[in-house]
């Protein structure tokens, strides 16, 4: 409803979320009324959206915020409501009359997979030609590759981000299964990623109910890896100072938003652990190991420097700071030194080399 998005709002800039970089604000399924107005166009629930998306929209801008909206390429939404098939200027111009700062555009029903990508391609000029500018977020791959490999040299020059795997849901399963499908495909989809177009993991599950201590660190750390784009799926009003202090680390967000603008990927799989690098801005690199084990206590993992960057990140010598679980530095290293990381189950560390 209208009366949440606004306590969101008011809850992003009086709480510091804003300040550390969350700055949107993004309405999914199931806003609209059942039907288009006499004019064809989209709009809002009368009775949970009583002054329309316009007034929010506004509210949510008088916060130093912006909005995000959603719709589908297909004849109706996911959950039923009105698509965007056959009206995609005019709901782009809807969407730009009413303010909207993001388009999220889903990919249920639509009949063919030529239509999908027809009516993806369609609602990108759209946007452009509505003189705002639109931050596009795309289903587009997620719903081709079942069928065929994505092209994701024309996905990229359409969308700003991308889903390609299933949604995220509250339980570590489901963020291990994330991370395990990006490894396995990530010479397809780690090259594309870059200013301007990324591939989107889904949403920080951080916050909720499902995830252990030691699962939403991981989840931050990895998303900041993945170079992912950083949407929490949660309750502002009901989240723990834990939480909160690990959603707004400025340190895991400076990695996640690096200007260099490269993904990571997984160097090493090796029993229960996991090597990942990301390259950032001025020749450092953010390094995860991630402990798969899910019972017993933590283990060390150790491996030699030569590993990261091709074998140039540390030499001749490197400054290693632990970004999480807790930051501290470790100190200097020689090209040829090893690290020797202790690892809760289930967990990750977070170095800076």
């Amino acid at each position: 409803s209208e009366r949440l998005f606004v306590e969101m709002a008011d809850r992003m800039a009086a709480e510091g979320w804003r300040d550390a970089g969350y700055e949107f604000l993004c309405i999914d399924d199931c806003w609209m009324a059942p039907t288009r107005d006499e004019q064809g166009r989209l709009q809002a629930d009368p009775r949970r959206f009583p002054g329309g998306i316009r007034r929010l929209a506004d509210y949510v801008h008088s916060k130093g915020l912006k909005l995000g909206i959603y719709s589908d390429v297909g004849n109706k939404t996911c959950a039923g409501f009105p698509g965007s098939y056959d009206h995609y200027d005019l709901d782009a111009q809807t969407f730009a009359s009413w303010g909207v700062d993001l388009l999220k555009f889903d990919g249920c029903n639509s009949d063919s997979l030529e239509l999908l990508a027809e009516g993806y391609r369609r609602m990108s000029l759209a946007l452009n030609r509505t003189g705002r500018s639109i931050v596009y977020s795309c289903e587009w791959p997620f719903y081709l590759r079942p069928v065929q490999q994505p092209n994701y040299t024309e996905i990229k020059q359409y969308c700003n981000h991308w889903r390609n795997f299933y949604d995220v849901y509250d339980s570590w399963s489901s963020i291990k299964s994330i991370l395990d499908w990006t490894a396995l495909h990530q010479d397809s989809i780690v090259k594309i990623a870059g200013p301007g177009g990324w591939n989107d993991p889904d949403m920080a599950m951080i916050g909720n109910f499902g995830l252990s201590w030691d699962q939403s660190v991981t989840q931050m750390a990895m998303w900041a890896i993945m170079a992912a784009p950083l949407f929490m799926s949660n309750d502002l009003r009901h989240i723990s100072p834990e939480a909160k202090c690990l959603l707004q680390n400025k340190e895991v967000i400076a990695i996640n938003q690096d200007p260099l603008g490269k993904q990571g990927y997984q160097l090493v799989k090796d029993k229960n652990f996991q090597l990942w690098e990301r390259p950032l801005s001025g020749r450092a690199y953010a390094v995860a190991v991630l402990n798969h084990q899910e019972i017993g206590g933590p283990q060390n993992f150790t491996f030699s420097l030569t590993f990261l960057g091709n074998g140039l990140a540390c030499n001749p010598a490197c400054f290693v700071r632990q970004v999480l679980p807790a930051s501290r530095d470790w100190g200097f290293y020689s090209w040829i030194s090893s690290l020797s990381v202790e690892v809760n189950p289930t967990g990750t560390v977070l170095l800076k080399v």
